[in-house]
């Protein structure tokens, strides 16, 4: 009797519990870098802070986003190597040196973000005038291979210096953003080639001065693992459709994207960026979801120059449009 009574009570427990397993959330791993030039990425992930995820809203309840930030793109790379990053914004350097490396086969250019932003600068004091000035100078880039660790090394060779990755007629020394102001500031190094927001922080905290602004290139793209586009193509046209929106909306309210990207930067570095800053270093900067060709060759070339490109350069596979 006891055991039919058991047998009574669970069944009518049964009735009441959920038939099924409750649907899983799609997991997307979203990266960026915490600079102005990867704002787009910033301030979505401000967004997703604050409940109001700019993607989250555009890729439906089911699919949940998580954020990681990078210093540099070969971190980003490798993360996409490894499996543990989806999509991420990052520089054209590490990215081509990623497609190249894979022989086409493990990323892919879904969508631009933005142009420009990135300069050489040299001591308001320093004797350096001319190119032919940093002959015997150590230069500081954010990480060895990084988009601007390339156009440094590429723009010394057209100097006619020979430069090697342990010396040569200029030492370049990869240096972490953070860290380049201190060594600047110490006499660590004679130059930095870098990247907004840190172009602007070394002219206001370190008295540097432009020597060359790195204008006409590629400084950001938002790319895939071929994994993923094969695999959730759906949520990637989503994605890339999300970042062309969150691309206008920048341009069209620049002020209150400066707002949420110097607090998203604040959390992300515990630095503090002045609003003036910020819109200084905001008008160095073109940003954009278009591609450009041309500006893609000339990535190209520099890879190539700085010598992180070799063999089999061709790009027909690099843009996938989901």
């Amino acid at each position: 009797m006891k055991t039919r009574a058991l047998i009574a009570v669970v069944g009518a427990l049964a009735l009441f519990l959920p038939h099924g397993r409750a649907e899983e959330k799609t997991v997307i791993r979203f990266g960026h870098f915490p600079n102005i030039t990867h704002a787009q990425g910033v301030i979505a992930h401000a967004l997703s802070r604050q409940g109001k995820g700019w993607f989250e809203q555009r890729l439906g309840s089911n699919v949940e986003s998580q954020w990681f930030t990078y210093n540099a793109g070969p971190s980003a790379m490798e993360a996409i190597f490894a499996g543990s990053l989806d999509v991420t914004y990052v520089g054209p350097g590490p990215a081509l040196n990623a497609y190249f490396k894979s022989n086409g086969e493990e990323i892919r250019v879904i969508s631009g973000a933005a142009n420009g932003g990135a300069a050489l600068l040299v001591k308001a004091d320093s004797p350096i005038k001319a190119p032919a000035d940093f002959r015997g100078k150590k230069i500081a880039t954010p990480q060895l291979g990084n988009t601007q660790d390339i156009s440094c090394r590429a723009w010394l060779k057209a100097q006619g210096f020979k430069v090697t990755q342990t010396g040569g007629d200029v030492m370049v020394i990869p240096t972490a953003n953070p860290d380049q102001l201190a060594l600047f500031q110490n006499g660590g190094v004679d130059a930095v080639w870098t990247v907004e927001p840190w172009v602007t922080r070394l002219e206001r905290d370190a008295k540097a001065r432009v020597f060359l602004e790195d204008k006409d290139t590629i400084t950001t793209w938002l790319v895939s693992s071929v994994k993923f586009l094969r695999g959730r193509r759906e949520l990637a046209k989503k994605i890339a459709n999300a970042n062309v929106e969150l691309t206008k909306w920048i341009q069209q309210n620049q002020a209150e994207a400066q707002k949420l990207l110097i607090e998203e930067l604040k959390a992300e570095t515990r630095a503090d960026f002045a609003t003036d800053a910020v819109a200084q270093a905001w008008n160095r900067i073109q940003f954009t979801s278009d591609v450009s060709r041309d500006l893609i060759a000339k990535s190209v070339k520099d890879g190539r120059d700085a010598g992180f490109l070799k063999g089999s350069t061709d790009t027909s596979k690099l843009m996938e449009t989901p």
